[in-house]
């Protein structure tokens, strides 16, 4: 129970460091460009957090790598992964055969060669 704590503790902290490094980029970038830009005021940094927060809500691409693949994972299942789910041994077996030989008897189409190709002709 305790490393559990210690783990969600970790990514918890973590997690607000990379809000507050990511909202302190925003707002530098904010304090930079749009004053000169469109003549708009100064963010504090409390204020760039909310438009990140605003910008998941509205547009709903913030999350990348893991977060984005298991968020995919729940709602697009790749149809291969249900097609293996329905196989049993003796079919997975064979399907990783045919996978691996299947481009022209060479593992990932190495070895082959149109002038091979050619000669067998």
């Amino acid at each position: 129970m305790k490393s559990y704590f210690k783990h969600s503790l970790l990514h918890f902290l973590g997690f607000l460091g990379f809000a507050a490094v990511f909202s302190a980029i925003v707002m530098l970038l904010w304090n930079w460009l749009m004053p000169t830009i469109f003549g708009l005021s100064c963010i504090n940094i409390w204020q760039a957090f909310g438009l990140l927060v605003l910008s998941r809500l509205l547009f709903g691409s913030f999350p990348s790598g893991w977060m984005a693949r298991r968020e995919m994972a729940r709602h697009h299942r790749h149809p291969l992964y249900e097609k293996w789910a329905e196989m049993n041994e003796k079919e997975r077996e064979e399907f990783i055969k045919n996978r691996h030989h299947g481009f022209h008897g060479y593992p990932f189409g190495h070895g082959h060669s149109h002038s091979e190709n050619n000669s067998e002709q």
